[in-house]
């Protein structure tokens, strides 16, 4: 008899344990789905309004454009319950899910909004910035040879973010790490003065370009970027970068 309750009581400890164990399971695996999300291109070759299937639900981020046409969302890109679209040559890759429900996907989350905002025509641009403050609206890319300079090319207003002058560039919104007022990292600032490479020693990390203070433009890959030397600048490029 004592046998069968010392039996029947490892058999329900067996159980419990492995019941602890799926549930553990199935909370990482329900965790790294709303981490993670599924990457999507999408592309409007045509020039027309393009679906690209998707759900949807958790909402949608651009993560890289791809086409020299700008993408901006609401305008040449954008979701519905269809799924995504684009429109006018956008062409991009799109993050799709893995905000858990929205809450790192818009101006206030931890990741922010990507928005690129052209000044094709030279003139003055608006862009939608979801009503963000200005100071957690930072250029985080610029595309554009023509200077993208905060408070002459680009700015914000009571109509949203806007873009003069050529000024084309991909702008974050929002966003614990990299967003304005809570930046979380190393301003450096680095100047090629002589209108030759410069190098600045950096701390180990991820490099972005927080705000350009030349007239000449700074443009990654081309007159700024990283090397195992450090960070460096080029033809006339001066700018504070963020490291973290």
């Amino acid at each position: 008899m004592l046998a069968d309750e010392r039996g029947t009581m490892k058999l329900s400890r067996n159980l419990l344990f492995l019941a602890v164990l799926l549930f553990t399971l199935s909370l990482s695996h329900s965790s790294f789905g709303q981490r993670g999300g599924q990457t999507i291109t999408c592309s409007s070759n045509d020039g027309r309004r393009n679906f690209c299937a998707a759900d949807t639900s958790r909402g949608v981020r651009l993560s890289r454009q791809i086409s020299g046409s700008a993408c901006i969302q609401g305008e040449t890109w954008g979701w519905d319950n269809r799924g995504l679209w684009v429109d006018r040559g956008c062409r991009a890759e799109f993050i799709v899910g893995g905000g858990g429900g929205g809450g790192n996907w818009g101006p206030g989350g931890g990741q922010g909004q990507v928005v690129t905002c052209s000044s094709n025509d030279g003139r003055r641009n608006w862009c939608n910035s979801f009503g963000a403050r200005p100071e957690s609206i930072n250029l985080s890319r610029q595309i554009s040879g023509s200077a993208c300079i905060r408070g002459q090319t680009w700015g914000v207003d009571q109509r949203g973010l806007w873009v003069d002058r050529g000024c084309r560039a991909e702008f974050t919104i929002g966003g614990g790490n990299w967003g304005g007022g809570r930046p979380q990292g190393q301003i450096v600032t680095c100047s090629s003065d002589n209108g030759k490479r410069n190098w600045c020693n950096i701390p180990r990390g991820e490099v972005r370009l927080s705000r350009q203070i030349s007239g000449s433009p700074c443009v990654e890959g081309q007159t700024w970027g990283t090397d195992n030397r450090g960070l460096w600048v080029d033809r006339g490029c001066r700018a504070e970068f963020m490291v973290r």
